[in-house]
């Protein structure tokens, strides 16, 4: 974990897919999904097995959760889908894998790739061989995706005034080409992916600092959860309102945060806007 030593008053996180660039859709509909049909054997339910993964990764509570929860979620609601009992496809979770995301903190592919040596199961190395395909889909797809409007005028006002983190679920590499291509890297004092450790981990930082100096930004319930899990307030960006949501940082969320009126009333607005935009339960019927 980055253990960061403070330069100011002030603490922001940062997510990054869905959050700083508009790369949620791309990443999921273009990499992850066809990778997750081919490995996984999907192929006589492809409809189906891709609206479950948009649902989990882009669309439900769970935007935003690391790859291989998300995996597992997502062949766990397709199990569930009438359509597909009634074609005969036997959906499998791999249980090994289940195993591995409970007993490991840092969800990437070097802990995996250690486990996999360690113990050789096939079901393991399934999950690996998929996840090293979906990076290399990602750095022959993802690239020319601008941060989005507003982001790096409000990362201006918070220089000089906040220490800044990268704080995503996403392996390091993606992550710190994606700012140093834009040349947002300069704004932040590392950045903090998979390998680093779950954002929960990373806010832990936020210990260092005074109450209510700390600021997660994020599009994700599960951002909001860290941020929670370590007293740190917490701004949304709203999924299919990110523009807006970057624009109110900036106009007026950057300075209630440095000035102390983040906290309270603000923050209980923010919060339950938020909770509007995704549901729990995909809009299928299923069988629990």
């Amino acid at each position: 974990m980055y253990e960061i030593s403070p330069q100011h008053d002030f603490l922001v996180g940062i997510d990054s897919d869905g959050c700083a660039f508009d790369t949620m859709e791309l990443k999921h509909k273009e990499c992850f999904i066809p990778n997750t049909i081919n490995f996984y054997g999907l192929q006589a339910v492809s409809k189906y097995a891709r609206e479950a993964a948009e649902f989990v990764n882009l669309y439900s509570k769970s935007r935003g959760i690391n790859r291989f929860p998300a995996l597992v979620e997502s062949l766990e609601w397709l199990q569930k889908r009438p359509e597909v009992k009634a074609r005969g496809v036997t959906i499998g979770v791999p249980a090994a894998v289940k195993q591995w995301i409970a007993e490991e903190s840092k969800l990437g592919n070097p802990t995996l790739a250690a486990r996999v040596a360690e113990t050789g199961d096939a079901q393991l190395k399934q999950a690996l061989a998929w996840s090293e395909k979906v990076n290399e889909t990602v750095a022959g797809m993802v690239r020319d995706v601008p941060p989005f409007p507003f982001l790096r005028e409000s990362l201006d006002k918070l220089t000089g005034r906040a220490d800044m983190l990268v704080c995503s679920a996403t392996p390091n590499d993606a992550l710190t080409a994606e700012w140093a291509e834009h040349g947002i890297d300069k704004y932040v004092a590392a950045i903090c992916g998979q390998e680093s450790g779950s954002k929960k981990e990373t806010l832990t930082n936020a210990a260092k600092y005074p109450r209510n100096h700390t600021l997660m930004i994020g599009d994700a319930p599960g951002d909001f959860k860290a941020a929670t899990a370590n007293n740190c307030l917490f701004y949304p960006i709203n999924p299919g309102e990110e523009e807006a949501s970057w624009e109110r940082l900036c106009n007026e969320g950057v300075e209630r945060f440095l000035s102390g009126q983040f906290a309270g009333d603000y923050q209980k607005m923010l919060l339950d806007e938020f909770d509007r935009y995704l549901p729990e339960r995909p809009p299928w019927p299923v069988d629990d």
